[in-house]
């Protein structure tokens, strides 16, 4: 591995942890911002844009007074591969989404895989393409959702 690459790797790697941040801190226009770029499948007919992917949260996420949805997603195992011209890669990681509020215990409320691409332009590296149809696991929706869901689309 060169440095270049290295370097990409962690630009990548942040990118995915800065979404679970933003989103977490109910940062939804920042979030959405993550994927300008990018088209983000949703098992909607059609890729969404990064506005169309905002409008979404903000009709389905519950944010409670603080602001936040009272969650916590954590990124893990990312497997980043960058092409060998280093300006495009993709990866895939898993999630976990803990969630909890008065009367609703701590717990795992959602768990599965993001596959995502990202391109690099003048330096720095962004979204290009998120698949969130990777599921695995749901536990209770009901206080994270305006319509709880087998699946959610959004995590």
């Amino acid at each position: 591995m060169d440095n270049s690459e290295a370097i990409a790797i962690i630009q990548i790697t942040q990118l995915l942890y800065r979404y679970a941040e933003c989103i977490d801190q109910g940062q939804l226009e920042q979030a959405a911002a993550l994927f300008g770029q990018a088209r983000i499948h949703t098992g909607a007919d059609q890729p969404l844009d990064a506005q169309e992917l905002l409008a979404l949260w903000r009709r389905l996420l519950i944010l409670y007074p603080c602001g936040t949805p009272r969650t916590r997603h954590l990124i893990s195992n990312p497997i980043i591969e960058v092409s060998g011209d280093g300006y495009s890669a993709s990866a895939r990681s898993c999630y976990t989404v803990l969630q909890a509020v008065d009367g609703f215990a701590l717990q795992v409320i959602a768990s599965g895989r993001y596959h995502d691409r990202f391109s690099c332009v003048g330096g720095s590296w962004h979204f290009t393409e998120r698949d969130y149809r990777q599921m695995d696991f749901v536990g209770d929706l009901s206080r994270h959702l305006r319509r709880a869901a087998k699946t959610s689309p959004i995590d």
